[in-house]
């Protein structure tokens, strides 16, 4: 149950646990709604402490600064995953957290997440939990080859997992054991990667976004394309399935759902993200609502508007490697959004930064973005 006034006022201060970019651009949303912002990240200057208000500089399971936090807040809100849920849990009774720390334990915990979604009905990849060396090979027997090891806990772009596909990889993917109890899943033969956001206010009303694919590149997200290239039964599955999902946990906020859709039209689940999510930064320009506003609004009780896709739309990432490169474009592609996160330093897979193209042919500007060759 969602302890909350609702509306939450213009004038009102969100608190924001997390600095990074998700957080920048909640923040830019909730400004822009008329309210104040806070932030509490460990790093100095982040992302989303430039366009806050103020921010409080300290660890995310800290406490006491979480409950500093709560002085200053009539709400507070998360832009990550990795929040512990006991710290949050300790200043539930002297703030409102509307989305809840049911939904933040259930996504930190793979196992937790897996039986989730198998109570809703939702289909997943089959899968075994791993506990010693002797059980991967047991679940191997029943899974087959290729699969997929990860650790329960803390897994992101890649990390945390090791792919199978035979014997002499049992060897190498014991590693993943020493950090604890891991899920062995089998691997979906996909046809596309897909997403779907989902927006709730807490109260029963929904918004569901368009259907997208993902391209990934070395376990990151590369490019958006909005909206995929599927068939309207798939389009509605998958939004079916985000509802569901939204409905089963009272949603507040933003959740995006990472599926799997194969060669025969049928969907898996790969995983959930309890606020907006990279997939959906083409919102910003491209849709009737962007998913951060939806989440500001859903955690602040405004009501949620019918999202409409405006244009189609290709988001790029820009990774650390590619920062400098795509300073060369701002002047030679006008119609292209840039976007830049404000970190302080462009490490190699590090996002830094993402573009948005508005078109009418998607696959003429994958071509446009491949002969910049900054994406090679």
């Amino acid at each position: 149950m969602i302890n909350l006034v609702k509306p939450l006022l213009p004038g009102s201060a969100i608190g924001i646990v997390g600095g990074g970019q998700l957080g920048r651009m909640m923040a830019l949303s909730a400004k822009e709604m008329g309210f104040r912002v806070g932030v509490l990240d460990p790093t100095e200057d982040c992302p989303a402490s430039q366009v806050a208000d103020w921010q409080i500089v300290a660890a995310y399971d800290d406490s006491f600064a979480l409950e500093e936090m709560t002085k200053r807040v009539d709400v507070i809100t998360y832009e990550f995953e990795n929040v512990s849920v006991e710290a949050l849990n300790s200043i539930l009774p002297l703030t409102s957290i509307p989305q809840g720390t049911d939904l933040l334990a259930i996504t930190q915990d793979r196992l937790m997440e897996k039986s989730f979604l198998e109570s809703n009905n939702i289909v997943i990849a089959p899968y075994a939990t791993i506990i010693s060396p002797t059980d991967i090979q047991e679940a191997i027997e029943s899974i087959g080859y290729p699969c997929v090891l990860k650790t329960t806990r803390g897994g992101y772009d890649g990390k945390g997992q090791y792919v199978l596909y035979g014997m002499p990889d049992l060897a190498p993917s014991m590693n993943l054991l020493r950090e604890g109890t891991c899920v062995l899943e089998a691997w979906i033969p996909y046809e596309k990667e897909l997403s779907v956001l989902v927006a709730g206010d807490g109260e029963g009303a929904y918004t569901v976004f368009p259907v997208v694919e993902n391209i990934h590149r070395d376990n990151i997200l590369h490019e958006t394309i909005a909206p995929a290239n599927v068939s309207l039964e798939v389009i509605e599955e998958a939004q079916r399935i985000a509802k569901v999902i939204a409905e089963a946990i009272g949603l507040a906020g933003t959740l995006a759902v990472e599926m799997f859709l194969t060669e025969s039209g049928s969907i898996y689940v790969n995983e959930m993200a309890p606020r907006p999510h990279n997939s959906g930064h083409y919102t910003i320009e491209a849709c009737s609502i962007s998913q951060f506003d939806a989440h500001i609004r859903g955690i602040a009780g405004w009501p949620l508007p019918e999202v409409r896709l405006l244009s189609d739309a290709v988001m790029v990432n820009i990774l650390g490697d590619e920062l400098l490169k795509t300073f060369e474009l701002v002047a030679d592609k006008p119609a292209w959004n840039f976007h830049y996160y404000g970190k302080a330093e462009a490490k190699s897979g590090r996002k830094m930064g993402h573009i948005t193209i508005l078109t009418q042919e998607i696959q003429d500007t994958l071509e446009e973005v491949k002969k910049t060759a900054i994406w090679d």
